[in-house]
C-alpha cells in the first residue's frame, strides 16, 4: 500500500480545479501581480495551471505546457521578481486556507510551489 500523494490528500482533481479558479480570482484582483496577466486567455491559463499543479502535487501527469523557465522568461524580461513570486505564494496560501485545506498540507503545497522559484525567475 502506498502513501497517498498530496494531490489525493487535498481532494484530487475537484480540489485542484476549485483551488485554481479561486487562486486566479485572487491573482487578477492583486495589483502587485495582475499586470502580468493582461491579455492572457485565462481559461487556457487555468487549464495549464490545473494540469501543472496536478503533476506537482503527485497526481496523474497530463501536463503538456512549457517548462517553467521557458514559460516565464517573457515575464522575467518584464520585471518579474521575488516580490511578485511572494505575492503569488501569498495568494496560493490564502486560496488553500479558504478551501479549508489543513495547515500541514498547505505547508506541503507551499514547499512544492517554493521549489519552482528559481526556474520561474530564470535563475
Amino acid at each position: 500500500m502506498t502513501n497517498p500523494s498530496l494531490f489525493e490528500k487535498i481532494g484530487g482533481e475537484a480540489a485542484v480545479n476549485a483551488a485554481v479558479d479561486i487562486f486566479y480570482r485572487k491573482v487578477l484582483a492583486d495589483k502587485r501581480i495582475n499586470q502580468f496577466f493582461e491579455g492572457v486567455d485565462m481559461e487556457k491559463q487555468a487549464a495549464k495551471q490545473k494540469s501543472f499543479l496536478t503533476v506537482a502535487f503527485g497526481g496523474p501527469n497530463k501536463y503538456t505546457g512549457k517548462d517553467l523557465r521557458d514559460a516565464h522568461a517573457h515575464l522575467v524580461k518584464r520585471g518579474l521578481n521575488d516580490s511578485h513570486f511572494d505575492a503569488v505564494m501569498e495568494n496560493l496560501g490564502a486560496t488553500l486556507t479558504e478551501l479549508k485545506v489543513p495547515a500541514d498540507l498547505i505547508a506541503q503545497a507551499a514547499a512544492v510551489a517554493e521549489s519552482t522559484r528559481n526556474d520561474v525567475l530564470g535563475r
